[in-house]
This record gives C-alpha cells, structure tokens and sequence, in this order.
C-alpha cells in the first residue's frame, strides 16, 4: 500500500492533506523535515509533501535541499525539483520564463552597479523595482523617475535591502484595516514588529549586489492569478490597491468566471507543460495591445483564499463547475505518479 510523508506546518497545504488522507483513507505519517534523520525517517514511504514557506527561515535553509535530494534518490517528491527550484526567485523566474519564450513582461536585472546607472540613464519610467524575494506584494516599488531609479540601485550595491520590509507590511496592515479588510490586532502586530524585530530577522541576509526591474504596463486596475494542478486550472481577478500599482495581496478578489480571460488559463497550461510541474500559480498583466503578459510564478499560495471559486477547466478548455480542492488534486497526482512508478518498476 502507498504510504505519503507529510511535513505538517499549521495553515499550510499540510491541514488539507491530512484531513484528505484520514477521510480518504490514505496510508500516511507525520514527520519532522528539520529532524537531523529525516531522510531515515522516510524510507518507509513513497512520497514526501511539505509545503515550505519562503518566510519561514528554517524552510528556505533546507527545504529544496532534503525533497530534491529525496528526488534524486527515486522518491516522489512535493514540490519536486521542476515545480520549486526558481520559488520566491524572480530573478530565476526571468531567466527561465526568457529561456522557453514565455510572454513574461519585459524585465532586466543587473549584477554591476554602473550598468544598472547606465540603463536607468536612458530607459523610460516609471518601472517596477523588486527584491528577488517576497510575496503578496511586499519587496515591490515604483521607480517614477531617473532619480528614484538610480538611489534604488545605489542602496542595490551600497548598504542594501532587508529581505522583510517591516514599514510596508505596518503601511499594508493600516490601509486593510481602514477597509475592514483585517482587525486592528494585525494592524498593531506590524506596528510592534517595526520597534520589536521578529527574533528569527537575525537569520536573514540582506539583498545586496544586483537591481531587477520590470517594465511597468500602465491601465492595469487588476491582475488575472492563475493555478494550474495537473490537468486542472482555476483562477480569480485581483483588484489594485487603493492609490497604489500592485494587486497581490490587495484582498479585493473576483471569483466569477466571466472575468478571467480564457487566454491567460491557455498560456498557463502551454507553459506549466513545458516546464513540467506539479503546480504553479501565474499572475498575468495586459499590454499596451492587450494581450496578456507573466509578471511571476510561485507552487506556493494561500488555499483558503480560493474557497469561493466556483470552478476549474480542464486541458481542453472545458469549464467544470464544481468545488475547488487543490490541495486534495495534488494528492491524487501525487498517488498516481506513485503508482505509475511501481507499474514500471
């Protein structure tokens, strides 16, 4: 019988699985990914799932490490090495989304600070800059001009940047809080974490020696988040921010289907194949011409966030209205690449 091992961590992909496997029946343990015998701790199961946050300083030291070593030693893995090697990496995502021609927006990264000046002295603005790392929005500005372009690049190469950016975070907070969108309580939580540093900040370095920018494509009040889970697709519109560029992590979202451009779940599709993944989520833009445009790719998001969708298509286009579970699909997929593996064993 096919036995999974799951790295449990609360609110994460890890509470649908194991109430997936006790409801469905599936053989599975618990295990402690951080465990100096965690790779003992396995050997009696056929796959390992653990799904690793890029804030969580202990997941980025070893995460990738442990399930692609686990990967290269015959175990299925999730995320195995195609679906995760680039997460919270837009650098790598440029290279390669560049490298199997899909549309990403137009983005350039510098590892010498007199490039990088010399770019910004005769490109256009406004551009987006970002740290290579972050999600929901967070490590992401707008350089309106030359002169904010070029401090941008100076602090790139000089002091740098904390990989957390806790006045932001505080800024965020306040501004959902004013929609009622979070409690007060969060709003006061960031606010003590701008005088009282998260205890685990001291295990992070700075992001220091490169500047990545990406061109900005104006008229966007929203962006199209798309996740394709094998051969299912599901996805919402993501409303900008009041006074503001950025959609993730806006919290206004519109679920129905008549809103996502069909083209976007094609594009999806067309590139999770190629670059043969288990899951991945894609945040689309629209050009100047309309035509819709990659910003970046994660494995990783918020489950719970996609609760109210009413749907997903299929491969073939084909609109299924039915409940949204991807945390259960990435089980089911993960147990027929298991059993796929023992038939040709």
């Amino acid at each position: 019988m096919t036995k999974l091992a799951i790295h449990h961590r609360k609110n994460s992909f890890s509470d649908r699985w194991i109430s997936y496997c006790e409801n469905e029946e599936i053989q599975y343990k618990i295990v402690n990914c951080y465990d100096n015998n965690i790779i003992d701790q396995v050997k009696d199961c056929d796959s390992l799932l653990w799904h690793h946050h890029h804030n969580n300083y202990k997941d980025v030291r070893v995460a990738k490490n442990i399930l692609f070593s686990l990967e290269q030693a015959g175990k299925i893995v999730f995320p195995n090495f195609n679906t995760a090697w680039h997460f919270d990496d837009k650098i790598a995502q440029k290279y390669l989304l560049e490298s199997i021609d899909a549309p990403l927006v137009a983005s350039y990264v510098f590892y010498d600070k007199h490039e990088a000046l010399s770019w910004a002295k005769n490109t256009t603005f406004p551009k987006v800059f970002k740290l290579k790392g972050g999600a929901g929005g967070s490590n992401v500005r707008l350089a309106k001009n030359r002169n904010q372009a070029k401090n941008l690049i100076n602090k790139c190469f000089g002091s740098g940047f904390p990989q957390t950016n806790k006045w932001g975070k505080f800024q965020d907070s306040f501004s959902k809080w004013r929609q009622s969108k979070v409690s007060l309580k969060n709003v006061l939580k960031s606010l003590v974490r701008i005088i009282y540093p998260n205890p685990n900040s001291k295990y992070y370095h700075k992001e220091i020696g490169y500047a990545y920018f990406q061109e900005f494509i104006p008229a966007n009040d929203s962006d199209i988040r798309v996740i394709i889970i094998g051969d299912k697709a599901f996805a919402i519109k993501r409303m900008v921010r009041k006074d503001d560029f950025r959609a993730s992590g806006s919290g206004h979202i519109i679920f129905e289907k008549d809103e996502i451009d069909i083209r976007c779940i094609k594009i999806a599709f067309e590139t999770s194949k190629k670059l043969n993944s288990q899951c991945l989520a894609y945040d689309f833009v629209f050009d100047a011409n309309y035509d819709p445009k990659i910003i970046e790719i994660s494995y990783g998001f918020t489950a719970d966030a996609y609760n109210p969708c009413p749907g997903y298509w299929d491969v073939s286009l084909n609109w299924i209205y039915k409940t949204v579970t991807p945390c259960n699909w990435i089980i089911d997929d993960l147990l027929l690449s298991v059993n796929k593996k023992k038939m040709f064993k």
